[in-house]
């Protein structure tokens, strides 16, 4: 039985990639989608009361002025596109949330949460009755709460922790815990816990290697799959034009010890690339989601030990 299955990771809270990437499904005629972490966005956009039926936000160090609904709403699609969510606020609501931070933290995690139940919801009318799996895993950057949301949807099953069976008898272990970064996200941790965590997952696999995938947001470290800009610690700034290998060292040697037939990651979105690492094929599609481009990888599970047809994706 020939798997047909797309994968797409980091959208962070880009609408348009979301609709995408449900979307794909018919799109590239695939039995199942994944999509490996990084779902939510970063901030809010403040779209401020300026004076009668005239509104104006500051998006990408650009100001933009609006008058009337239609031009309200058509902003507000653009930012949820950019990965942001759109608040409608008057100036005086902005002074109030500036000087209560706490406040703008809350109103965020209230936008964040509406924004992933709007997006299941869409999910699950999209994908009623089509027979596709789809596997949604948090990353790093999301906060443990929407796991509980995607949770409630009818067509989407959680990744983070689980060993999913998929169809031809494939299993795939999930988790979109990564190495630590300079950022403190909320799933990062060190790489002795890292592979406690991850052979955890994989022990409780029962498909043998050649009906195994590992779907880890973290890509394996010194590999085509995890250069990005040099980020120094401490300033949280690039160094010049230096790049490092900043992938898990516990991901390169799980792959290494269990050799599944196919790992897929994310996490950086610079190093778009598949490679093979023994008789495993690892992919990295990256990530374009600020312009709104949906980057993928549909591969083709033949029942073979060893993945022949995969293609990465742009669009």
């Amino acid at each position: 039985m020939k798997v047909r299955l797309f994968f797409a990771t980091d959208v962070h809270g880009s609408e348009v990639c979301w609709r995408k990437f449900i979307n794909s499904a018919k799109h590239y005629e695939v039995d199942v989608l994944i999509l490996g972490g990084d779902m939510t966005g970063k901030a809010i956009v403040p779209v401020v009361e300026n004076g009668p039926d005239r509104w104006q936000y500051h998006m990408q160090d650009q100001q933009h002025d609006l008058q009337g609904d239609d031009e309200i709403d058509k902003a507000e699609r653009l930012i949820r596109d950019h990965g942001y969510y759109p608040v409608r606020l008057s100036r005086e609501q902005v002074q109030e949330l500036t000087a209560e931070p706490e406040r703008l933290e809350e109103l965020f995690a209230t936008e964040r949460r509406r924004t992933v139940e709007r997006w299941v919801a869409w999910a699950d009318e999209r994908l009623a009755g089509s027979g596709i799996q789809c596997i949604v895993c948090p990353g790093n950057d999301d906060q443990p709460d929407i796991d509980e949301i995607l949770a409630t949807s009818k067509e989407i099953i959680v990744g983070e922790g689980n060993v999913i069976d998929m169809p031809g008898g494939y299993q795939l272990v999930s988790s979109g815990w990564t190495n630590l970064t300079p950022w403190d996200t909320p799933r990062e941790e060190d790489e002795p816990a890292l592979h406690a965590r991850i052979e955890a997952i994989v022990k409780q696999a029962s498909a043998p290697p050649e009906r195994l995938v590992l779907g880890l947001h973290a890509p394996p470290f010194d590999t085509q799959l995890d250069v990005a800009p040099k980020i120094d610690w401490d300033s949280l700034t690039v160094q010049g034009q230096d790049t490092a290998h900043v992938g898990s060292t516990a991901v390169r040697q799980i792959i290494d010890e269990v050799q599944p037939l196919l790992s897929l990651h994310g996490h950086i979105h610079e190093s778009r690339a598949a490679v093979r690492i023994g008789r495993t094929l690892a992919v990295n599609p990256g990530s374009s989601y600020v312009e709104g481009t949906l980057s993928g990888c549909v591969v083709e599970l033949d029942g073979k030990s060893k993945v022949k047809r995969y293609r990465l994706t742009m669009g």
